[in-house]
């Protein structure tokens, strides 16, 4: 919505210029210059205007066309300026998405290790005291291979990213 506007804005400056470029006020008459030929209320009076007031009258009408294409490339460099600022935040969003899916693979990582630790203590304190079936021993050492490899995958996510 906001590039809707500002399109319709551009779009009716642009028109503007293109209507009032060719108009030119001078001493309380409005001329209309189309090349080098001077129009008034639709008439030519090239020809029937001074000399002094011909150069006046196209110079007024060169400095407004020179001053309305300095307009339009400020305007072009203030897109160009913005287009530059959408880039820079959508990178700026990449990076930080980046640094947190990094963070987030380390949390991983240091968690599935705390909990492998805090397992391989438990069965150690388990097996120590002769309260593990082999059943239960089969069971355990089971569940602590597939906590080594959870563990080796969550490296593998972290230098991944």
């Amino acid at each position: 919505m906001k590039n809707f506007n500002r399109l319709i804005t551009f779009c009716c400056l642009f028109l503007m210029t293109i209507v009032t470029a060719q108009k030119v006020d001078h001493q309380g008459k409005t001329y209309q210059v189309k090349k080098d030929k001077i129009f008034l209320d639709g008439t030519n009076v090239t020809e029937i205007l001074s000399n002094s007031d011909q150069k006046s009258i196209l110079n007024k009408s060169k400095n407004e066309l020179a001053r309305e294409k300095q307009i339009e490339k400020a305007e072009k460099k203030q897109k160009k300026a913005e287009k530059e600022q959408k880039k820079a935040e959508k990178k700026q969003k990449k990076a930080e998405k980046e640094i947190k899916k990094h963070e987030q693979a380390k949390s991983n990582l240091e968690k599935s290790q705390d909990k492998y630790a805090k397992d391989q203590k438990k069965y150690d304190k388990l097996r120590v005291k002769g309260k593990l079936s082999p059943e239960d021993e089969e069971k355990w050492l089971k569940k602590l291979e597939k906590e080594r490899e959870k563990i080796e995958s969550n490296k593998k996510k972290l230098k991944k990213t």
